[in-house]
């Protein structure tokens, strides 16, 4: 049952923060998945006051913004990403009361509060699909989901040959009311995770309602899930392939990326338009190349969408380039900020993806070579955090936490590892709670120990241990967005001049400011290009020459 507040925040009181005007066009955003973050009553799981309580070394590190992952109501089929009720939250992870604690917290340090939204799917546990299973064929309330006949003599066959993305086919057969086999419904993801039709007006109007009660309660913006995927194309046609994840990300797919979806972003950007403060949207848009992910970020859609192609680069200088260029390319003419991200609660860490060798894909199973790991990783958020436009960092990247590896079968809850094709199900490496205190029995996680195991050693990776440490990864990172933040040749723009450099080496000015990075391995030598601002690594300047260690980024001042 939906949750209710005695009085709610408006959006509009004194505790929203004061930011310049398009604050997103610049924001460093940082990710925190809820469970994983801080656990505030010592079951061992993350949850809402702990992530409130934690809010000061958000503050430290200079952020503009907390995404916060799923919290609603929710059977946690999926994490949280299928949900029951819109309007309640998980008690898990607390109640209303906590979410707006949480709110006016964080906009008491002047930070910004963005949540998940989950629009192409509901849980299966959702009061809507409940009843329409109760109901049975006929039931108004099936035309708010993919309903269809199954094809064969007895309807025995899905209606289409669509899979799904944790596997098998996205159809399940359910039971008529009398037990007799029934229609099909459609679900891209879990089949507890059913597909909302939104070709039906009632699902419009409940997710706007949905918008106004959180912006009610004074979110400052959302990031919406799969993004692409509300809007199917017409008569759900057969896709006629096998192995179709492998199409994803290089075609344009009847269940993907379909233009309909636009109609949808354009309403909603007229309910945040109506809100005082600059709220915004995030789209999570998978899509084939990133000419096409900048169809949702034009000017009356969203205000973001997440760079995927940038996650998915090599550390490679001539890759890395060229992501660069189309990135900022493709975001130019609908005047939206790039994104950048390294890391998120869906892939292996880059500190682990860089320790091992390139095409291996996002989620990857070994640890490889950690200390070139790190050493790649704090490379690569100096060249993030560098790039015009809005950076995202994912809970404890700041740290240079490595992804866990070797967790045991049997503690792993990623729901596609338990099905035998699909997604790689190893997604709980990135998800291990992250260490607070040099020792305890979570390192400061909580009281009650956390729901994955942590590794031996993690407290060494600590805040606490890395707090006030000359050329720890924390520090590194305070003192990076803290440039950025001051620096006026940093943060928003839509250009990089590049200048030579020897191969393998990534050099770009800004105004006031050049990047040099070297992603061999080895050291070379390089133009010094001013005084020396930030280093991921020492670097030693000898009058008009500096050297560069193996994979290192150094930001000068000019």
């Amino acid at each position: 049952m939906t949750q209710h507040l005695a009085a709610p925040s408006t959006g509009t009181s004194d505790d929203a923060p004061v930011h310049r005007t398009g604050w997103w066009q610049d924001a460093v955003i940082y990710q925190v998945y809820p469970r994983s973050f801080a656990d505030g009553n010592g079951d061992g799981m993350g949850d809402l006051p702990g992530v409130t309580a934690r809010l000061p070394h958000l503050k430290d590190l200079g952020v503009d913004a907390v995404w916060l992952s799923p919290f609603y109501a929710s059977p946690q089929a999926d994490a949280g990403y299928d949900v029951s009720d819109y309007r309640a939250i998980d008690p898990m992870f607390g109640n209303l009361l906590d979410a707006d604690a949480l709110i006016r917290e964080a906009h008491g340090l002047g930070l910004r509060i963005i949540v998940d939204l989950v629009p192409n799917h509901s849980s299966d546990q959702h009061e809507w699909f409940k009843r329409a299973l109760a109901e049975g064929p006929g039931s108004a309330l099936r035309e708010r989901y993919h309903f269809r006949p199954g094809k064969g003599a007895d309807g025995e066959l899905p209606p289409n040959d669509w899979e799904s993305i944790f596997g098998g086919p996205a159809w399940t057969r359910t039971a008529n009311p009398d037990g007799t086999p029934g229609d099909w419904y459609l679900h891209l993801f879990a089949p507890e995770q059913p597909d909302f039709n939104w070709e039906h007006p009632a699902v419009a109007d409940e997710f706007r309602s949905i918008l106004r009660f959180w912006l009610d309660m004074g979110v400052d913006g959302f990031r919406v899930d799969v993004a692409h995927g509300l809007v199917k194309a017409e008569g759900l046609p057969d896709l006629g392939s096998h192995d179709q994840l492998k199409l994803l990300g290089n075609d344009v797919m009847p269940f993907f990326d379909q233009d309909g979806v636009h109609e949808i972003y354009r309403s909603w950007r007229t309910i945040l338009d109506e809100y005082p403060g600059e709220r915004i949207a995030v789209a999570e848009a998978w899509t084939p190349t990133v000419e096409r992910t900048a169809h949702y970020v034009r000017p009356d859609e969203m205000h973001q969408a997440f760079n995927f192609q940038y996650l998915s680069t090599a550390w490679d200088a001539a890759e890395l380039r060229a992501v660069i260029d189309s990135s900022l390319d493709a975001m130019r003419p609908v005047g939206a900020p790039t994104t950048w991200v390294l890391s998120n609660h869906d892939v292996t860490r880059h500190a682990t993806r860089f320790a091992n060798p390139p095409g291996l894909g996002t989620q990857i199973r070994t640890p490889g070579d950690r200390e070139l790991g790190l050493r790649r990783a704090r490379a690569a958020s100096l060249l993030m955090l560098a790039l015009p436009g809005s950076a995202y960092v994912y809970q404890g990247e700041e740290l240079g936490l490595p992804d866990v590896t070797d967790l045991p079968d049997e503690a792993r809850q990623d729901p596609s590892f338990f099905r035998a094709e699909g997604q790689d199900g190893f997604r709980d490496g990135c998800r291990v709670p992250i260490p607070w205190t040099r020792e305890g029995t979570s390192y400061g996680f909580g009281d009650g120990g956390s729901w994955l195991p942590q590794p031996a050693g993690w407290g060494e990776l600590s805040v606490e241990a890395q707090t006030g440490v000359e050329g720890s990864t924390l520090e590194l990172y305070r003192a990076a967005i803290a440039a950025r933040r001051d620096h006026p040749g940093l943060g928003a723009g839509t250009d990089v001049e590049w200048l030579e450099g020897p191969e393998g080496v990534l050099v770009f000015a800004r105004p006031g400011f050049v990047c040099t990075v070297n992603t061999t391995g080895a050291p070379v030598r390089v133009a010094a290009r001013g005084r020396v601002l930030l280093a991921s690594s020492p670097v030693t300047v000898d009058g008009a020459e500096a050297e560069l260690p193996a994979d290192t980024t150094v930001w000068w001042t000019v």
